[in-house]
């Protein structure tokens, strides 16, 4: 929605208010732009400074034909402003504040107006300064800043996008969340840290040594200490109006420095070196969460910042390339090393969103992680009974290979535990993994068909299980096999068909027997991980849109560096020979347990075939790189007993069977797979056009691939997830010859 008020009243000219005003002026706001605020002075400034209109002091004589009214006094001073709202306004205004705690509002608006009144929509913008008054005003202050609404269900949605629009106008991305989940929010996130720096200020300025510890202070203590020069009238009232907020979070965190306290007095270097660890990623990790979307946990995003790629038809494949390490066995790599006695060394972690997800939810539970520095990481592992509860949920990102595996993992902790993702994932199935585990006594709550959040209770009791998968799923046996370690007696898996199996290497790589014959693995409970060294080869399923970028190229040869070749991964190298791939495996060895090669792919004519139905599940995820490969082949390829596609993080067939189709590739739907006729020209093999991954970081990457014997430009909407299984991917194509920009909206 356009911003289209014709005239906005702004009362309280401070910084927040001032800098609203300038924000509005320099988008070109058309409307009269008025100001109140009770010192005449900064009226005065404002006009001069060219960033409101008119103001005055009195309140009553601005109101006739306002708008919108935007809030911008004090906490403590907003019901005395809501009354004389209350008097002499008409209603007809949507109103607005920017209240750092948002509870006091309410119920001071429920006080004046014996309810909040439907026009009114309580907001929060995150940005500031220590600056006070309308001089510090600046324009740019709220740009790619969040700004929290929290208006409840009764708030008239027309007001909602209005208010949505003035601060999107201002540069601000836009978030709704509930008021007393915004208090409990802030309290930690900003207020804490506020009553902290003026805290730490005031016990140092009344020292004797005030004077040398401030000559001499560092970078850290200034940086820390900023905050503590801002308006100290504000920050009075915003304790005071969100007392019980901030008194929660600092018991928590007064809590949190008696433990370091006591590690430092014990010498305790590791219980100092989880709690630093921890927080330094948590503040690395965290602070890539927030530049990538907003709000990821528990809000609901109104705006959202999406990725585009803009491919350019042709280009090469060509030189030596390594991809990111697998992202399987870097999930696995902590999980075990976390539950391990001892010290785990990893080499080519993923450094993955995903990845990192995981490895933050075991420093959340406890576990003291060193990196990933360059892809190594050091895990101190606690033991099979030494994580500990979490302060709130487990976010996992945009894997649903985290959260099948976690859920087998923690339905034998003690604790209770929430495991909740990304848009995405809250879409998938995990009824796949919760109804098995319940058989075996766990308590498990799911979501509204099954789906994300789950919430795993603790403390259950847990008996291995015979398990017929109805389904070929990795994930599911792997969950059961972790959750087979907590219980008794013995735990079986049968697959209908065969699956990856890096659980049961890696499981008997750290010292517990796995079982198998046929299609069956087991083990027992009560078992024991020892810690060793991990080296993660580079990720097969991202090196398919390598293969298949050199398969389908006239005059490719590309080399591609340690890849782990699992015969339960190959899926994708025995369906591209039995196309004509020119495909040669070189250097093969093992690395802990995985065997691994390098892989040299020259261009080669390919023609259709009828895929193996015994190879889909071998090739479960790198099936939107193989429909790039059969639109360049001679003749049809047929994909059956593939509805495993339908419920990834899109539904796989008809993304990309609606993409083929955009590119002119002839293709036909079927439930359980997809018919592909493919073209065999020199030249372009279809046209370009506009494709929309639907958030899908395999379909994105496959239409991107796909730019190579495109005719025209391929413009790949909602990419914006490839970066959690593979970060650095538009630089490495453009590396082998393609021509790849990304962008952002």
């Amino acid at each position: 929605m356009p911003l289209r008020e014709s005239r906005i009243l702004i009362v309280g000219l401070g910084l927040i208010g001032g800098s609203l005003a300038a924000a509005l002026k320099q988008y070109g706001f058309p409307g009269e732009i008025l100001a109140c605020d009770r010192d005449s002075c900064e009226i005065e400034r404002g006009i001069s400074m060219g960033i409101i209109d008119q103001g005055d002091t009195d309140l009553e004589a601005l109101l006739p034909g306002c708008t919108m009214i935007v809030l911008a006094v004090p906490v403590m001073a907003m019901e005395a402003v809501l009354e004389r709202l209350a008097r002499a306004g008409d209603g007809k205004a949507v109103i607005t504040d920017v209240g750092s705690t948002k509870k006091a509002i309410r119920d001071a608006a429920e006080r004046t107006f014996g309810g909040l009144p439907t026009r009114f929509v309580p907001g929060h913008p995150i940005a500031g300064s220590e600056k006070t008054g309308v001089t510090a005003a600046d324009a740019g202050l709220f740009r790619h800043h969040k700004v929290i609404l929290t208006p409840d269900d009764a708030t008239e949605a027309e007001a909602i996008g209005r208010v949505q629009a003035l601060w999107t106008c201002c540069g601000a991305e836009v978030v709704a969340m509930g008021i007393d989940h915004h208090d409990e929010v802030l309290a930690r996130t900003s207020h804490l840290p506020h009553l902290l720096a003026f805290s730490l200020v005031d016990t140092l300025a009344r020292g004797d040594e005030r004077l040398e510890i401030f000559r001499y202070a560092a970078g850290g203590f200034r940086d820390f200490t900023r905050i503590a020069g801002s308006d100290p009238v504000m920050w009075r009232d915003i304790f005071t109006a969100n007392r019980d907020a901030v008194l929660a979070a600092l018991d928590d965190f007064e809590e949190g420095l008696g433990r370091l306290r006591d590690a430092i007095a014990m010498g305790d270097g590791d219980a100092m070196l989880a709690t630093f660890d921890r927080a330094s990623h948590a503040r690395r990790y965290f602070d890539t969460l927030m530049k990538q979307t907003s709000y990821q946990v528990g809000y609901q995003t109104m705006e959202h910042k999406k990725r585009h790629y803009r491919v350019a038809p042709g280009g090469h494949a060509t030189g030596h390339i390594r991809v990111p390490g697998d992202k399987s066995v870097s999930h696995r790599s902590i999980m075990l090393g976390a539950l391990a006695e001892g010290v785990s060394e990893v080499t080519g972690f993923l450094e993955g969103e995903d990845s990192l997800a995981t490895l933050q939810a075991f420093r959340e539970m406890g576990v003291a992680i060193e990196g990933p520095h360059q892809g190594r990481v050091t895990i101190h592992g606690v033991g099979m009974h030494g994580l500990k509860a979490p302060a709130g949920a487990i976010y996992v990102g945009n894997s649903g290979t985290a959260m099948r595996l976690f859920a087998g993992l923690l339905a034998g902790q003690a604790f209770d535990t929430e495991l909740t993702g990304d848009a995405s994932l809250t879409k998938r199935p995990m009824d796949r993994v919760a109804d098995p585990l319940r058989q075996m006594g766990a308590v498990i709550e799911t979501a509204e068909g099954g789906r994300p959040p789950l919430t795993i209770r603790g403390g259950q009791s847990l008996q291995g299980i015979d398990y017929d998968m109805p389904m070929a799923s990795a994930q599911v046996k792997s969950c059961l096999l972790l959750a087979g370690m907590y219980a008794q007696g013995e735990t079986r898996v049968r697959e209908p068909a065969p699956t990856r199996d890096h659980t049961e290497r890696m499981l008997n790589g750290f010292g517990y027997p796995v079982q198998r014959d046929g299609d069956t693995c087991w083990l027992r409970g009560g078992g024991r991980l020892t810690a060793g060294p991990i080296d993660v080869p580079s990720d097969i399923s991202s090196a398919a849109f390598f293969l298949v970028a050199a398969v389908i190229t006239p005059g490719a040869d590309l080399t591609l560096e340690h890849v782990g070749v699992n015969p339960t991964r190959i899926g994708v190298i025995n369906i591209l020979q039995a196309m004509g791939a020119d495909l040669a495996l070189l250097n093969p060895h093992e690395v802990g347990g995985e065997p691994v090669a390098d892989i040299r792919v020259r261009y080669a004519p390919l023609k259709g075939i009828d895929i193996p139905v015994d190879q889909v599940p071998l090739a479960i995820d790198e099936f939107p790189a193989l429909f790039i490969a059969a639109a360049n082949a001679e003749g049809t390829t047929r994909l059956r007993g593939a509805e495993e596609l339908r419920v990834k993080e899109s539904d796989r067939i008809k993304a990309m069977a609606d993409g083929l189709s955009v590119l002119g590739v002839e293709n036909r739907v079927h439930d359980d797979g997809i018919d592909i006729i493919g073209c065999t020209n020199q030249g372009p093999a279809y046209g370009g056009g506009h494709v929309d991954s639907l958030g899908d970081h395999r379909i994105a990457m496959a239409f991107t691939i796909a730019g190579l014997r495109a005719a025209d430009e391929i413009l790949i909407d909602d990419c914006t997830n490839v970066a959690t299984s593979f970060p650095g991917f538009v630089e490495l194509v453009n590396r082998i010859g393609m021509q790849v920009t990304e962008e952002a909206s």
